[in-house]
């Protein structure tokens, strides 16, 4: 399995949630709604989930696999990291008048 397109659809500064991600898997297969998420104690990555007829929320989709849940995540999250730093390196030059 390889992600071959990162898409960061929507950053938040509100609240917890940070983010909202899609990617492509092996130019494939699309996943959307994954959420870039500010935890106690790092950022994480919740899959994609609704809320069944119990008000219980389950994962659409997810990793099987510890490692690939882990490499899905790494790189969602280098992703998120490179975005925030690109737009916040926009917003001092245009602060600076540079753009």
């Amino acid at each position: 399995m390889t992600i071959t397109d990162i898409k960061i659809r929507k950053t938040i500064t509100e609240g917890r949630l940070r983010a909202i991600v899609s990617i492509t898997i092996d130019n494939e297969l699309a996943v959307h709604d994954i959420k870039v998420v500010q935890g106690d104690q790092r950022l994480f990555v919740a899959m994609p989930s609704r809320k069944d007829e119990t008000g219980t929320f389950r994962d659409v989709v997810h990793p099987i696999s510890p490692a690939s849940r882990q490499q899905i995540e790494n790189q969602i999250l280098e992703a998120y990291t490179r975005h925030i730093e690109t737009m916040q390196a926009e917003e001092q030059a245009n602060e600076m008048g540079i753009y």
